[in-house]
C-alpha cells in the first residue's frame, strides 16, 4: 500500500509506504486528505484512516531545479519505446552524437533506438548518412517524472497530480 504526500501548497512531494504515512499523521506531521475504505488502524492513542493522500502539516522547500535524471529506461519511456528515426519499437538507446564524437549521456542527445537502426547507424550522425529525427528529444516534465512512485497511480490521486500538471 502506498501514499501520495502533498506539500502543504498541495504540490506533490513523493510516494511514501503505507506505514510511513501513518508515522507523519501519528506525529501529526501530516494530515489524511483522502483515506482508503478499509478498517480503520488502531493505536494506543486512538484510531486512524488508512491513508491514501497526506498533506504536509509544514511547508518543505523543494529545491526548483529537480533535474529528472537520465537514465536508459526513462529514454525509452520518454520516447514511449519507439525507435526516433524509424518509429518502430525500440529497445535501445542511441546517442545522436556519438560519445566517440563528444556526445553527452543528456536527454537531448539520447533518443529510443531499434536495433536495426542503431547498427546501421553506427559512429555516426544522423546528417551524415541522410537520416531525420522524428521528433526533437528534449528533457521530460511533469509531476510524474519529479515525484518518485507516480507511475503507477492510485485513482485517488488523480486529482492532486492533476493540479501540478
Amino acid at each position: 500500500m502506498r501514499t501520495l504526500v502533498l506539500n502543504a501548497g498541495y504540490e506533490p512531494l513523493a510516494v511514501v509506504s503505507f506505514k510511513r504515512a501513518l508515522v507523519l499523521v501519528m506525529n501529526e506531521k501530516a494530515i489524511v486528505v483522502e483515506h482508503i475504505d478499509d478498517e480503520p488502524v488502531w493505536s494506543a492513542s486512538g484510531m486512524y484512516e488508512r491513508p491514501a493522500v497526506i498533506l504536509l502539516t509544514r511547508y518543505v522547500r523543494v529545491p526548483s531545479a529537480r533535474r529528472v535524471p537520465v537514465t536508459r529506461r526513462g529514454v525509452l519511456r520518454r520516447d514511449a519505446h519507439r525507435c526516433g528515426y524509424c518509429e518502430k519499437a525500440a529497445s535501445t538507446i542511441d546517442h545522436i552524437v556519438p560519445r566517440s564524437r563528444g556526445g553527452e549521456d543528456s536527454w537531448e542527445n539520447l533518443v529510443a533506438c531499434c536495433l536495426r537502426c542503431n547498427n546501421l547507424k553506427g559512429d555516426r550522425t544522423p546528417g551524415e548518412i541522410g537520416w531525420e529525427l522524428r521528433m526533437t528529444p528534449r528533457p521530460p516534465r511533469g509531476t510524474q517524472w519529479t515525484v518518485r512512485g507516480t507511475d503507477r497511480t492510485d485513482p485517488r490521486w488523480e486529482p492532486y497530480l492533476a493540479l501540478a500538471a
